[in-house]
């Protein structure tokens, strides 16, 4: 009896023994922090050995990728000191032609080939990888050893309108050919020079030569005693020296007046002269124009007993040279 007894103790105590074991083991296997370990002889646990501990996470490469592929500054638009801003840009210098790939790095899919002397704004910068505008809707990466950087001034660069330039301190050579009314009763060709210089970009001075072959048919002055004025035909030569100014300056149609006094050489004698005019000038090119203008030449003529008031119109067309 005695021995059966101690059997039936035995197993219950196992029974009870059992479950608790398990329970420990499984909550030792489920927890992941380490326990307190309390060293032989000492009843104050001690902190856990880090080299127990398990080793810190390393990124993997394609987390190093994603993170490489960001950019790394934005250098689109840079200020200067002095407040004014410019953009950074690249020129395509190194070789015939230049690979642009969709990211930055060599393994990324090309974007497009481009030749030598090409220049794009720079968007950011990764690394040695630019990041360039290709168009308003494209961008891509281009290889800093493919180009060179540098600062791109051209929407500050100041462009003068071309019909708008100064012609202070030129000359201008004319040659011009026309009609001349001689006392408004004889017409004839003449031909002429001028030779101009700018003073200012409105006030030119320019003295002028010309020549004429007048032809003056028989006038009846009094048909009661039979007076009359004889056939006349003689060269007349006459120089001014003229103040014009011009209306419009730097245009390339450019009106003007114009005014001076000379000499009128005709028969032997010599006249003063004073004459006063209007014209415009038509620029061809920043040497060229072409001129047509109008001009009246004042001046008394006869012997001390006879003199007589000319009024004597001219309109010519010539061809100027700015030098």
């Amino acid at each position: 009896m005695r021995h059966l007894r101690r059997l039936h103790t035995g197993a219950i105590r196992a029974a009870a023994i059992l479950p608790a074991a398990l329970l420990a083991g499984t909550l030792a296997t489920a927890s992941p922090a380490p326990l307190l370990r309390t060293p032989a002889g000492s009843k104050t646990p001690t902190a856990p050995n880090p080299s127990d501990l398990d080793p810190p996470t390393t990124p993997s490469s394609d987390t190093a990728a994603v993170a490489q592929s960001a950019p790394s500054a934005a250098v689109a638009v840079t200020p200067r000191t002095d407040g004014v801003l410019y953009e950074r840009s690249v020129r395509l210098n190194r070789q015939d032609r230049n690979v642009v790939r969709t990211g930055p790095g060599d393994g990324f899919a090309i974007k497009g080939v481009f030749e030598k002397g090409r220049t794009f704004t720079v968007i950011a910068k990764s690394g040695d990888w630019y990041n360039i505008r290709l168009s308003d809707t494209e961008t891509g990466w281009i290889h800093a050893s493919l180009c060179e950087e540098f600062d791109d001034f051209s929407d500050l660069e100041f462009r003068p309108n071309p019909r708008l330039f100064s012609r202070v301190g030129s000359f201008v050579l004319t040659a011009q050919v026309g009609g001349y009314s001689f006392d408004r009763k004889s017409n004839s060709l003449e031909l002429g020079g001028r030779v101009g210089y700018y003073l200012l970009d409105f006030l030119e001075v320019e003295g002028g030569l010309t020549w004429t072959h007048v032809s003056r048919p028989l006038e009846t002055v009094e048909s009661l005693f039979n007076l009359r004025l004889e056939e006349e035909k003689f060269h007349m030569v006459f120089y001014n020296l003229n103040l014009t100014v011009e209306l419009l300056p730097g245009r390339q149609m450019v009106p003007f007046i114009t005014g001076g006094a000379g000499s009128t050489i005709l028969q032997g004698s010599a006249e003063a002269t004073i004459n006063f005019g209007a014209g415009t000038r038509l620029y061809l090119g920043k040497k060229t124009a072409m001129r047509w203008e109008v001009r009246n030449y004042r001046f008394s003529s006869g012997d001390d007993t006879s003199r007589r008031s000319n009024s004597n119109f001219e309109i010519v067309l010539g061809t100027s040279f700015l030098l």
